[in-house]
């Protein structure tokens, strides 16, 4: 048995070298970067490596060779020089009010006032800030590293209250414009988040900053590759495919289906998500790792307030400037998305210059769509799930009034909110529900103009269903014969139902359903 330490929940590269923990070598790829330029900024979904990342670089700075024993940062550097390093890590904090920002850097600033020195004329954060910089090149003798780990945690926390948000955003716009008018006491710095909020935001001021985010040289730089997993986590693949009495190949398409597949930069290589695998080797269980360590509500605060529907989400186009970057005034939701690590990179058209965007893989999508559930409907995530596994034997068991009237319940307590858009609701909540149940049975959902039709397989039965909105069952019973939508499936020795269902307008649910 593998009897190893996982650095779960290790984001300081000191305690973890020093404790023993396993460390997946990224120093090559971080001295090519110390080596090739001095200002960065890279973005990546949480619990990718981002703080370990930081945590490893102010080693660097501060000269710990003796951590970096055995590493390829061993050979690669010569000189070892010691820097002061500046690190601001803005995930310690809950932004909820207009000095929250304010407080935290004023804290932070303290702490390095005692190190440097203070000066009573500077009255601001940003002076401040300079101050600090300037004072600790001038007592060290050499330039200063700074480290921003999470820069954007305050404007992601107060994306749906802009008011609040537009206050973070021209604090940190400041204080981050040090970075700038203070070029010459600056050796390297790094910014990192999860998202670019760019244009008139944090960033206009910083064009000197080098964003790395998609360039396929540094995609490897947080995360697990799939080189990585086989050289690092072999005997952990094999012990895994013994307890799941499968092949070492089958253990790893596991793996890939379940935790690999994001894509930072066009025909890249996929990979994986750290946090999980970390997880799955030392629980020796796969699991939905991840997304047990929550999902952010930003996100469906920006769905349902850009009014998206959701199946538009998996498989959506964007345009290669539409990645790089967001602010409070953009309509567009899936730039946000994308880099909380809910979507990634599927293909790129160089012709138009466009993205192709889907969930990486299997514990993202369905942990998505289970998160989804108590925003869209009246039941609460717990409820929610439960009830896919009863839709699930329903449908297995060809009980079709008892399906119908477990959907009903998806649909009660309409909110109010709702009532204009009930077209776009009515779609959310059937594309969530049908989702779910593709997990488990296998499920053709395609919608246009409204119309929505569906084809349901299990081992026994085949429905072939259509939704009407304000229309009649009678109707859209007529156009799946119309249409010929069964007639795939006629000499299939499984029992085949047509189904046709209508969506009331008045009762803002299901009002009736025929089988034919």
């Amino acid at each position: 048995m593998v009897q190893r330490k996982y650095p779960i929940g290790v984001q300081d590269f000191e305690s973890l070298r020093k404790d023993g923990y396993l460390y997946v070598d990224k120093t090559a790829i971080i001295h090519d970067i110390v080596s090739r330029g001095r200002y960065y900024f890279l973005s990546r979904p949480r619990r990718f490596g981002k703080s370990l990342l930081i945590s490893t670089l102010q080693a660097y700075y501060e000269g710990k060779r003796d951590l970096f024993q055995g590493l390829a940062m061993e050979q690669l550097e010569q000189e070892w020089r010691v820097h002061p390093v500046l690190r601001l890590d803005l995930n310690t904090e809950k932004y909820d009010s207009i000095d929250s920002v304010d407080r935290k850097l004023d804290r932070e600033f303290k702490i390095w006032e005692e190190l440097y020195g203070a000066d009573e004329a500077e009255v601001t954060l940003p002076m401040r800030f300079e101050g600090i910089i300037r004072r600790a090149y001038k007592k060290t003798g050499e330039r200063v590293v700074i480290l921003i780990d999470e820069y954007d945690k305050p404007l992601l926390q107060a994306i749906s209250n802009k008011p609040l948000q537009n206050e973070y955003r021209a604090t940190l716009k400041a204080v981050y414009g040090a970075l700038k008018s203070m070029d010459g006491c600056i050796m390297f710095a790094l910014l990192t988040g999860v998202t670019k909020f760019g244009k008139v935001s944090v960033f206009s001021d910083l064009n000197h900053l080098r964003d790395i985010s998609m360039l396929e040289q540094y995609t490897e730089i947080c995360g697990i590759s799939e080189k990585e997993l086989h050289s690092y986590f072999r005997n952990e693949i094999t012990e895994m495919a013994e307890l799941h009495q499968t092949s070492y190949d089958d253990m790893t398409d596991m793996l890939r289906q379940n935790y690999d597949g994001y894509h930072f930069a066009p025909n890249t290589n996929g990979m994986y998500n750290p946090y999980s695998l970390l997880n799955v080797f030392a629980n020796k269980k796969l699991g939905s790792y991840w997304f047990a360590t929550g999902t952010p509500t930003y996100l469906v605060e920006l769905l349902k307030s850009n009014e998206y529907k959701l199946d538009d989400v998996n498989g959506y186009i964007v345009g290669i400037e539409g990645l790089s970057g967001t602010d409070a005034a953009d309509t567009d939701a899936i730039p946000v998305i994308y880099q909380s690590g809910y979507l990634t990179i599927k293909d790129f058209n160089p012709r138009f210059q466009s993205y192709t965007l889907g969930y990486p893989n299997k514990e993202v999508e369905e942990g998505f769509i289970k998160f989804l559930i108590p925003h869209y409907t009246a039941k609460r995530e717990t409820n929610g799930v439960f009830e896919i596994q009863n839709f699930v034997r329903e449908v297995e068991s060809g009980d079709i009034d008892g399906f119908f009237t477990r959907l009903r319940s998806f649909f009660s307590d309409t909110t109010y909110e709702v009532i204009r858009l009930q077209e776009l609701h009515y779609s959310n909540v059937l594309y969530i529900v049908f989702k779910l149940l593709g997990f488990y049975t296998q499920v053709e959902y395609k919608t246009s103009n409204g119309r929505i039709d569906l084809v349901l397989q299990t081992p026994d039965y085949i429905y072939v269903m259509e939704f009407k909105l304000s229309g009649t069952a009678q109707e859209a019973l007529q156009q799946i014969n119309d249409k010929g939508y069964a007639q795939p499936f006629e000499k299939d020795p499984r029992k085949l139902y047509k189904i046709g269902v209508n969506f009331s307008n008045e009762t803002r649910n299901i009002d009736e359903w025929l089988v034919g």
